[in-house]
């Protein structure tokens, strides 16, 4: 196994002996997808397709709007094999291009594949270890859970999450590579080293603290969620691209008029490192830095997290987030549909950094298969115990055992859990 110091250098060597070539191209010349008023899809009608929804909520200061949605209505899987070896535990990560990803190369779970890949609609090569996951031996499942992808970006996306148990001898290809917690640590302290499926992957694999004395019950969790279920709302209509107001769709790209979210555009890509030498597609490019953050505090020297009460346009049902969450770092304060506690809590605890302690701070990318150049700053800080933080009813407070509760119920979405799962590497605590 290569050491840690040389794991980063390996990375770098496998990108100079790849060729990956990613060119923006206008949405109209993309070679075998289907540009239409109604939406965009693939000529296989397979992979994906964009459409445009009209949005209705009473738990967003904009009450209405439209925007596209990436629908994918297929289940991913995100597989790790696992093994021990010398008496540790290891998990083998591929070196995995990706034509969003910002520095194009970043470590992805054993097996990370759509249903449309891995059944190589595209005509290409065979996904290695596939079979480890299609069709395991289920005493070597050690971790099944579908989890949510990106609400404001998918419309009811899901990915099989997974780990399982291998033999210590199985052979590895040479962009794979066996990792164990204390590399894995040193990763997550790293920006855009460990891809965002990866890091989805361990949150469903965190180890349960002992001893805890949780300040809400479960009781009363449940109590306020489904309250909160019930005061808000949140409907989609499917409609035509062209249709979409206040949005910009011509042959280059998809682009709201306000220049304030994100756009769709188009991309070439050449490669000798995937399934496929070359192909097009149409990809989500964001705003240039997102942040995700936990407010923690020590309660009964118990760790909770402040967690807010969340409703997505891509996602049917209520779920629960991060206590703050910005597509836009840069332009919080003007970004109506950020409440004032979002706000407040954005520039006491987040970005001033004068009333709490960095417990984890550093960049990671989002998905490179779908989303371009888009990267998350992901935050957790703990404030005193003594401290009385303003807090209103779309949020409450829950253990370090409660977000694993809710996260193998599913009810977590996906910037939550990668957060969650990031401070758990960072702190070596992993299955």
């Amino acid at each position: 196994m290569r050491k840690e110091k040389n794991i980063v250098n390996w990375l770098i060597e496998y990108k100079k002996k790849c060729f990956f070539s990613v060119k923006k191209k206008k949405l109209c010349k993309l070679k075998n997808w289907n540009i239409k008023e109604s939406k965009i899809y693939h000529s296989s009608k397979k992979f994906f397709q964009i459409a445009g929804f009209r949005i209705s909520s009473n738990y967003y200061h904009n009450k209405n709007w439209d925007q596209p949605l990436i629908i994918q209505n297929e289940k991913g899987i995100l597989g790790i094999l696992k093994r021990k070896h010398k008496g540790n535990h290891q998990y083998l990560l591929q070196a995995k291009m990706e034509p969003g990803n910002i520095n194009k190369v970043q470590l992805s779970p054993t097996v990370q594949a759509t249903k449309s890949n891995y059944t190589r609609a595209h005509g290409g090569k065979a996904i290695k270890y596939l079979n480890f996951f299609k069709n395991p031996n289920q005493k070597k499942i050690l971790v099944k859970s579908n989890q949510s992808e990106q609400g404001f970006r998918y419309f009811s996306k899901f990915n099989t999450n997974m780990i399982v148990n291998v033999n210590d001898k199985i052979k590895i290809g040479k962009n794979h590579i066996w990792l164990n917690k204390i590399k894995l640590k040193k990763l997550i302290n790293q920006s855009n080293i460990l891809n965002m499926d990866v890091i989805s992957v361990f949150s469903c694999s965190v180890k349960k603290k002992i001893n805890e004395v949780s300040e809400n019950s479960l009781k009363n969790i449940y109590y306020w969620f489904n309250n909160l279920k019930k005061k808000y709302f949140i409907k989609r209509k499917l409609i035509p691209l062209s249709k979409m107001k206040n949005w910009e769709y011509n042959k280059k790209n998809i682009s709201h008029k306000s220049k304030k979210h994100f756009s769709i555009i188009g991309i070439k890509v050449q490669s000798n490192s995937r399934e496929v030498n070359e192909w097009e597609q149409p990809i989500i490019q964001g705003k240039r830095l997102a942040l995700s953050g936990f407010i923690i505090k020590k309660t009964n020297s118990t760790i909770h997290y402040l967690v807010n009460f969340s409703l997505k346009p891509g996602l049917k049902y209520a779920g629960l987030s991060c206590t703050i969450r910005t597509s836009d770092i840069n332009n919080y304060l003007n970004n109506k549909n950020l409440t004032k506690f979002t706000k407040y809590y954005l520039k006491k605890y987040f970005l001033t950094n004068n009333h709490s302690k960095i417990r984890y701070n550093k960049i990671q990318s989002d998905e490179g298969g779908r989303f371009f150049h888009s990267q998350i700053k992901n935050m957790i800080v703990e404030i005193s115990e003594k401290e009385r933080i303003k807090i209103n009813n779309n949020y409450i407070w829950m253990s370090h055992n409660q977000i694993l509760y809710f996260i193998k119920k599913g009810i977590f979405d996906i910037e939550a859990r990668i957060l969650f799962s990031c401070f758990n590497i960072y702190n070596n605590n992993i299955e």
